[in-house]
């Protein structure tokens, strides 16, 4: 990974918790996901101030017993798959409240 990517939780989404694991449907193309704990974990911090990095190093390495790049490479791919369905937004640049509340409304 060549930039630094922050992540941020779409508003056009219904999610629920069950467990350890967060169901979402994303409102952009009604697709159903199930997140495992790594990438509940990430949804979950995904703030729009911390980058991707970041949370993986604070929050999946210090569960799991994984690299740093193995843990990002898959980070990676996994927010990249659900940036696609509108459920993560990614940039970067740190992504401000107001940028959050226009993607709501887009």
């Amino acid at each position: 990974m060549t930039s630094k990517l922050y992540v941020a939780r779409s508003t056009r989404i219904a999610a629920r918790k069950l467990d350890n694991e967060m169901m979402i449907m994303s409102a952009v193309d009604s697709a159903l996901f199930s997140l495992n704990k790594s990438a509940t974990i990430i949804w979950e911090a995904a703030d729009g101030s911390s980058t991707l990095e970041e949370i993986v190093a604070r929050r999946i390495c210090s569960r799991f017993d994984v690299s740093l790049s193995d843990a990002l490479r898959d980070a990676e791919e996994c927010v990249r798959e659900l940036t696609e369905h509108g459920i993560l937004l990614l940039s970067e640049e740190p992504l401000p409240a107001a940028t959050l509340a226009k993607a709501a409304n887009a």
